[in-house]
């Protein structure tokens, strides 16, 4: 460290005063002609004069240029120790897929680019300030994609390499709005769980627990460090993460059997290169963007999503990128029709019943193996086409027969004495063994506009003999995240309790995600008993009697915002039938129908406590205002320019009118 301005700027070296004022240049010609000379914009010339300053060869100029998108973050060294760290896991490796897919674009004759855009890491930012730019930051990162590709107008084709919550689904959007390209999604893969410890998700609950006197300080430290027990790929888990790779490949959106692969491994790699190809096959062959999206793509991703029992976080994700392809964006009565026909199939973490990390789920098939066992039942469009130039059905023939489906499972029965047949079972097996549908849309006077649980994680011994959760009680009012986990861990919160977190929302914190609230409900001996309702969203490995997305949210007016402790209300959800309901019904003096309910709720004010977070920044801020006004979260939380620029034309007229 230094302690002067002339100890700081001191240099090491005296010879680094020598300073070059000109140089040689590159050696050769631009492959120019007189039409490109006269014709060419002045941009696309100038462009070869930049590529060959960076090093290529000007005699392999005429290749058709592939443009590689990525949420690289963090500097490696070559033999992948860390010069600077990256954000989480899931974005330090995949800068390797991009240079198998750069190789493979250059040995075929292409050119390949690449641009960065890195991405958050929701665990990190758990119950800080920083998870409240989680959820803007994916529309953020989609424009900024968006103005990537469309500053290089010389591009044939995108591929985006991408992992996580925010980064993956940001690439899918911003290449769904591509519609004229051929693009190409590249999953980032996941991370191995570790020999002995926990997975990333349960790991996140050692503080609670510790606060619990459930674990000891030395059990906590060691638990967390062998976590992340491989340095690439997203966690271990059926998360928002897993979860979007896996609707990305149904949709037939990145390569077969692509979904899930371990990070940093062999299959890993070749997985970049086959996408490199299928994207160089699609230019050549004049598929586009608009040929692999469509309806019957988007209900084929909602199908994987119900039978795999994914991240509740899709709601919001799937819907955006239908909006960006320009398509049908599903409603709550689809999310209700498709769960309602498609079996859960998936014994995987955090459902269960039986919690196999995600790197199982891949080498017992994964999507194609999961789209397999339902193909007698209809519910696939196969018709629907993938970047390789083949459709859906053309696909599972090819998986049904294939040596790689073979050799996978048997590594699965070889390595860890598992059959996959447990993991991924026929819809007849999955029943017998327990496994519920996925989500339920819960409604009443607490949620007018709805709101969302992922019913098939709710404990089975909370459950009665046909599947139905029903609860009756008094509620505890929390205002804040942070005063609902102190809560927690001050032993404030108890069996049968019944937690209210409002105020998380958009307008109140950018929508943040309450993980920590979950896991600690899930991990801790009494979690089970306790519920919570809240306008907020969740962590994709959250599990339990959690209900989130309720709207309005609090500080919209929503009824949510003016519960007060002590108010009684009446939670019902039946996990068979896929429905429910979440009323006030008054206290412990006055018992009230839901009608009378919503009545009384609609004459209080709001929770005195209830206002966005002092800390909320101006961008959330601004993100809220938008996608509102472009129809919220069941839209998608999408930037619909037509409905803003509507609204801002309205509002200049409504001021000048004053």
């Amino acid at each position: 460290m230094h302690d002067s301005l002339e100890s700081l700027m001191t240099a090491a070296k005296e010879d680094i005063y020598d300073v070059k004022t000109k140089a040689k240049g590159p050696e050769g010609a631009l492959p120019l002609n007189a039409e490109m000379l006269k014709h060419s914009p002045s941009g696309n010339l100038f462009g070869l004069s930049q590529n060959v300053g960076m090093g290529w060869e000007p005699g392999k100029l005429n290749g058709k240029q592939v443009l590689l998108l990525s949420t690289q973050g963090g500097i490696r060294n070559n033999d992948g120790t860390p010069t600077a760290l990256g954000y989480h896991t899931g974005h330090w490796e995949v800068g390797l897929l991009m240079e198998e897919a750069a190789n493979e674009i250059s040995h075929y004759g292409g050119i390949p680019f690449a641009g960065y855009v890195s991405d958050p890491c929701d665990g990190r930012s758990q119950g800080t300030t920083g998870m409240f730019d989680s959820f803007p930051y994916r529309n953020d990162a989609a424009v900024v994609y968006r103005r990537l590709i469309r500053s290089l107008p010389t591009r044939k084709a995108v591929m985006g390499v991408a992992t996580c919550d925010k980064g993956l689904p940001a690439m899918m959007i911003a290449l769904a709005s591509m519609h004229d390209l051929p693009t190409v999604i590249v999953p980032g893969g996941v991370t191995l769980p570790p020999e002995r410890g926990e997975d990333a998700g349960k790991v996140q609950t050692i503080g609670a627990r510790f606060s619990n006197d459930e674990l000891s300080l030395q059990e906590a430290a060691e638990l967390g460090c062998a976590a992340c027990a491989t340095p690439g790929g997203g966690c271990q888990f059926l998360g928002t993460a897993a979860t979007s790779q896996v609707v990305g490949e149904a949709m037939g959106f990145s390569v077969p059997h692509s979904a899930l692969a371990p990070s940093g491994q062999d299959i890993w790699k070749e997985m970049a290169r086959q996408s490199a190809r299928a994207a160089m096959k699609m230019e050549q062959d004049e598929i586009t963007t608009k040929d692999i999206l469509t309806d019957s793509s988007i209900h084929n991703a909602m199908v994987m999503h119900a039978a795999f029992g994914g991240s509740t976080n899709l709601l919001l994700h799937i819907p955006a990128i239908a909006h960006a392809a320009g398509l049908q964006v599903p409603a709550v009565e689809d999310w209700n029709r498709i769960n309602r026909a498609v079996p859960r199939l998936v014994s995987v973490l955090p459902n269960g019943p039986v919690h196999h990390p995600t790197v199982q789920v891949y080498l017992a098939g994964g999507v194609p193996e999961v789209m397999l066992r339902i193909r007698h039942l209809n519910l696939l469009d196969e018709n629907a086409q993938t970047v390789t130039g083949h459709t859906i059905g053309e696909m599972l023939d090819w998986w049904e027969a294939s040596e790689r489906r073979q050799l996978l499972k048997q590594q699965l029965w070889e390595k860890d004495g598992i059959d996959a047949d447990d993991i991924i079972m026929t819809p007849e097996k999955a029943e017998k063994r327990g496994l519920t549908s996925t989500v339920t849309f819960p409604s009443g006077n607490l949620a007018p506009e709805g709101a969302v649980i992922k019913s098939t994680s709710i404990d089975p011994s909370v459950l009665d003999e046909e599947g139905i959760y029903h609860k009756r009680g008094k509620v505890k009012v929390y205002t804040s995240e942070p005063s609902a986990i102190a809560a927690i861990k001050e032993g404030s919160i108890v069996k049968g309790d019944i937690m209210v977190v409002a105020g998380s929302g958009p307008m109140g914190t950018g929508m943040e995600e309450t993980y920590q609230l979950t896991s600690a409900l899930k991990h801790l001996s009494y979690g089970k008993h306790v519920t919570l309702l809240t306008d907020a969203r969740f962590s994709g490995v959250s599990t339990g009697a959690c209900f989130g997305h309720i709207g309005p949210e609090g500080l919209a007016g929503g009824p949510i915002g003016k519960l007060r402790d002590g108010d009684m209300v009446d939670i019902y959800v039946d996990t068979r039938k896929l429905e429910g309901h979440l009323h006030f019904v008054g206290n412990t003096d006055t018992e009230l129908s839901a009608g009378e309910g919503a009545a009384e709720l609609n004459q209080r004010t709001p929770h005195p406590g209830l206002q966005p977070h002092d800390e909320l920044p101006d961008d959330t801020r601004l993100w809220a205002a938008l996608q509102e006004v472009s129809g919220g979260i069941w839209g998608g939380s999408v930037y619909d320019t037509d409905k803003i620029l509507e609204v801002i034309e309205a509002g200049k007229k409504a001021l000048a009118s004053r």
